[in-house]
């Protein structure tokens, strides 16, 4: 409860003041330092922090294979790098589109709906001149697409939407095809204006142009997958997936590698100076071996097989006849699928 001066005390407040013992600076309020953050209600945010957080990681991987992909194509330097990830209505989206513009509309199965894939002017034209064999230089002009241009853009945006499926692929096996290209923004008309969309955008350059790129997708596109697009899940999806690609790379070289396969016939143990004193044709008695036992196949230094010594045509050969150790039925198969194969 507020404290009531009383008449003195206002009086000798004064005198204070007035003296110069009390300063005003003391009595002003103290300004609260809490930051307060502006809150739309007519366009509530859809996406939390984390999810736009992994939104941007699955288009920064979508930017490094369209940078891959886009230079190959074009025999000419590309970069696309992931410049903001917002959300905000599709109007505004479609009010910042420059008129006319390329924008190919994107079915998102199995998700519903579509999303809108919006390329710069210079950008698309740079890359027509590329692919017609030009320097890549765009043409200063605001026009739409002729026939063959149009045909050519197609060809196009259908290899960076096999990067968008590579992208997503850590959330869901997203199979986007595209439908048309449109030249007026407001021809793309996929939902609502007042819907809610996430907007990806990516600076591009090619050659010496410079432009964005815009990847627009609907909130209720992405609805059904969105407890998927978290920091957590998104990091586990990777690692199975990173571990998976390198076992089978790993088994692609190992399967490649030279190893040493060698008969032994018997061994013994000497001292150093009977092996110092070794000369041609001495015999050496190996005590523990007899005529018509089994050698022993080494792989890799390691003891797999028992077999019998013969000879194939004018070749030394090693016939299997049984495991020593475990080794996969399927190696084994291959060892001892031919009788006549031969070890040299």
């Amino acid at each position: 409860m507020t404290e009531v001066l009383s008449q003195d005390e206002i009086d000798q407040l004064l005198t204070a003041i007035s003296s110069g013992d009390a300063s005003i600076e003391d009595a002003r309020p103290i300004s609260d330092t809490r930051k307060i953050t502006l809150y739309d209600f007519r366009r509530p945010d859809k996406f939390s922090k984390e999810q736009m957080r992994t939104l941007s990681l699955m288009h920064e991987t979508f930017a490094r294979l369209t940078t891959t992909s886009l230079s190959a194509q074009l025999r000419s330097m590309v970069h696309v790098h992931v410049a903001s990830v917002d959300q905000l209505t599709y109007e505004e989206f479609i009010r910042s589109i420059p008129t006319p513009s390329t924008l190919a509309v994107i079915t998102m199965d199995p998700l519903k709906g579509n999303a809108v894939l919006e390329v710069d002017p210079s950008i698309t034209f740079s890359i027509i001149d590329r692919l017609f064999g030009g320097t890549g230089q765009a043409a200063k002009v605001q026009r739409d697409l002729t026939d063959i241009e149009n045909s050519v853009m197609e060809g196009v945006i259908v290899r960076i939407l096999a990067n968008v499926r590579e992208s997503w692929t850590q959330v869901i096996d997203l199979r986007p095809r595209l439908g048309q290209i449109e030249t007026n923004p407001q021809f793309a008309q996929i939902v609502p204006p007042s819907e809610m969309v996430v907007l990806v955008t990516l600076e591009t350059k090619v050659g010496e142009e410079e432009g964005m790129m815009n990847f627009c997708i609907p909130y209720i596109t992405i609805e059904p997958i969105i407890s998927k697009l978290s920091s957590q899940f998104w990091f586990s999806s990777v690692r199975r997936s990173s571990t998976t690609q390198y076992m089978g790379v790993l088994r692609d070289k190992l399967s490649t590698v030279d190893m040493d396969v060698v008969a032994e016939v018997g061994s013994l143990r000497l001292s150093v100076r009977d092996i110092l004193g070794l000369r041609v044709g001495d015999i050496i008695r190996l005590h523990d071996t007899h005529v018509g036992d089994p050698f022993v196949l080494s792989i890799g230094n390691r003891k797999k097989f028992l077999c019998q010594p013969g000879v194939v045509g004018k070749k030394i050969a090693a016939q299997i006849l049984e495991r020593i150790e475990s080794t996969s039925q399927e190696d084994f198969e291959e060892l001892s699928a031919d009788e006549e194969e031969l070890y040299e």
